[in-house]
């Protein structure tokens, strides 16, 4: 079930602004009743200033108003049609020290098993750089003789999805670049 943003500020403003029971607040909120009921008595959330569930469009006051007439009926959030964005941090992509040692092996992976990968989108979905790709295409990488080609996806350095997508707009973009140069043409000495 899905649950209203900063659920103990909600609880709070609830309890303070509302005559709804503690078991629709808790129900509402994701909460236990005993949490709520000691949020009322002020010996939890003391220092939690409420927050507004119907100034931020969580639900309207009809709907508080409706369950506040009927303790058996439940609070439900108010559905949005705005859609959610995925938040994805932009920038470079962290890398846990314990597996640093296993992007060569993802590298070499990649350009094994996809050689029309650009750098730039093996750098991207990886999160390394142009020279250390080339110094493992060109084998002059300084642990060159212990890279093994592994998947990067079983090592974690990326997703399936993320490793789909960037072999399909690779090959996408490989198909665009063949197709926006000219055939040979056959000379007439042949």
């Amino acid at each position: 079930m899905a649950l209203p943003l900063m659920p103990k500020a909600t609880a709070v403003w609830l309890v303070e602004n509302t005559a709804l029971t503690f078991e629709q607040v808790a129900d509402f909120c994701g909460l236990h009743p005993l949490e709520v009921q000691a949020i009322a008595d002020g010996e939890v959330a003391v220092g939690i200033v409420g927050l507004d569930p119907v100034a931020n469009g969580q639900v309207t006051r009809a709907e508080i108003d409706r369950c506040e007439g009927d303790a058996d009926s439940r609070l439900k959030l108010t559905v949005t049609d705005i859609p959610q964005s995925s938040a994805k941090p932009k920038g470079a992509r962290y890398t846990p020290v314990s597996k640093r040692q296993d992007r060569p092996d993802a590298i070499s992976w990649i350009l094994k098993h996809h050689p029309e990968m650009s750098d730039a989108a093996i750098s991207k979905l990886i999160g390394t750089t142009k020279p250390t790709i080339q110094s493992v295409r060109d084998k002059t990488h300084w642990n060159a003789t212990n890279i093994k080609p592994r998947n990067p996806v079983t090592l974690g350095m990326c997703s399936e999805a993320d490793l789909e997508k960037a072999v399909a707009l690779s090959g996408r973009s490989r198909a665009h670049y063949d197709d926006a140069t000219p055939a040979a043409e056959p000379s007439a000495e042949e």
